[in-house]
């Protein structure tokens, strides 16, 4: 059975509608392994909640713009919902319904008691002042505010949004609770609730399933990562530090790249004072193209969905890709790097270190307590390598790639947990 799902507007083929079309494949695969019955198959591709709302946006100058913003609640079978909130002008509700999805089957994978959401404005926040910026997030949050809160949706920052936005995000539900809460998000500064450890979260677990999977001594092994943004910077820093040899990255502005190894500290101290990568004086300008198709170890999409495709697929001479963004192989290229023996580690997997402190956060702020960084990496440590080694066993045993091991597996036990409650009424 192929799933579909209904719409009621004109199917567009863009890049949100494709990764909606990859998530439904993913889940149409997994859904087959599992033996699901058309009627589960269909509950577990339809979103629980989703909510379109109209964001005005007061401008400096008297203007006064409206921007499409979304809230989408894809499933709480396992806990209340958790995703992040992303400002970018490609955003649409289709690509917002597909992270959403996605994140309910990287928290079921990697055993923590959420459901999957996702939130997104489209805007570019870039073209906003800080004032404008704040005061499109808080009519934002005003318009979903009946869909939030600390046990039923949590979110937390994404591309283009940070701890600032959160701490807005916190401050406008917690006016209008009459109370703080700060449990409402994640990903907040410490000052508000914060956790130690979360900056960077999703970058270390980048790292930690790198050096997993390797199985080898990372000395020497060359890595790219495409999108130097706030996940694809701090991956290449861990993973220099941890001895792989970064020879080029990417971000909108340019490519970068050095045969011998980039010197990542001085490079992300280049890009703050500049803007971007491009420029570098200890490098070689590279396309962005080209360094998809280095000849490399080590892969690591850090940007946005839909850069590896079953065009640049055959090119791929990557021995191994790490997905530190959400959704970047599409199905038909998937088939391709499997064919041609290339690993993937998928994206539920290996970039779900930001959810696993994100819960640890939102534990603490439930508790009222707080732990260590070194309590947090530990944790963090333990709940990725027990989700990679039994998505490992599992691709072993039944003779699956990891993508779809790992989907066996969230997929899985979010059915499960559907079947468990039953239906009501």
């Amino acid at each position: 059975m192929s799933i579909m799902v209904p719409s009621t507007t004109p199917a567009l083929i863009t890049p949100g509608r494709q990764a909606l079309d990859s998530a439904l494949h993913q889940l149409d695969q997994a859904a087959g392994h599992l033996g699901l019955d058309d009627g589960l198959r269909t509950m577990l591709a339809t979103p629980r909640r989703s909510l379109t709302v109209s964001v005005p946006v007061r401008r400096e100058d008297g203007r006064l713009d409206v921007v499409q913003g979304f809230r989408v609640q894809h499933n709480v079978s396992r806990g209340p919902a958790k995703g992040g909130l992303r400002f970018h002008p490609g955003t649409d509700i289709h690509e917002v319904t597909a992270l959403a999805m996605w994140m309910t089957w990287k928290c079921a994978l990697v055993g923590i008691p959420y459901g999957g959401a996702k939130g997104g404005v489209a805007i570019d926040p870039a073209g906003l002042t800080t004032r404008e910026l704040e005061r499109m997030t808080r009519r934002y949050v005003n318009e979903i505010l009946p869909l939030i809160g600390p046990e039923k949706d949590i979110p937390a920052p994404d591309v283009g949004t940070d701890e600032q936005t959160m701490a807005w995000v916190m401050d406008t539900y917690s006016v209008n609770a009459g109370y703080s809460v700060p449990g409402v998000v994640t990903g907040k500064p410490m000052t508000l609730g914060g956790s130690l450890g979360r900056n960077g979260a999703t970058s270390r677990g980048v790292q930690i399933v790198t050096l997993a999977a390797l199985g080898r001594s990372p000395e020497g092994v060359t890595v790219a990562v495409q999108g130097f943004g706030k996940v694809g910077a701090l991956a290449a820093q861990y993973l220099s530090d941890a001895g792989c040899k970064v020879v080029a990255v990417s971000d909108v502005t340019g490519a970068v790249h050095h045969a011998g190894g980039l010197d990542i500290a001085r490079l992300r101290g280049h890009a703050a004072q500049t803007g971007g990568v491009r420029g570098f004086p200890q490098a070689d300008a590279l396309s962005h193209d080209d360094l998809l198709e280095l000849d490399v170890d080590v892969l690591v999409p850090a940007a946005l969905e839909g850069v590896i495709t079953e065009a640049n697929a055959p090119r791929i001479r990557a021995r191994m890709i790490v997905e530190g963004a959400n959704g970047p192989t599409t199905p038909e290229a998937d088939e391709i790097l499997a064919a041609n023996g290339t690993l993937v580690v998928p994206d539920i997997l290996a970039n779900s270190g930001g959810v696993i402190v994100s819960y640890l956060e939102w534990v603490q702020n439930m508790q009222a307590y707080s732990w260590s960084s070194g309590e947090v990496e530990l944790k963090l440590r333990d709940l990725m390598l027990g989700a990679f080694s039994e998505v490992t066993a599992l691709a072993a045993e039944r003779g699956l790639t990891l993508r779809q091991a790992a989907h066996v597996i969230g997929v899985g036990r979010v059915a499960e947990a559907h079947q468990m409650r039953g239906l009501y009424p």
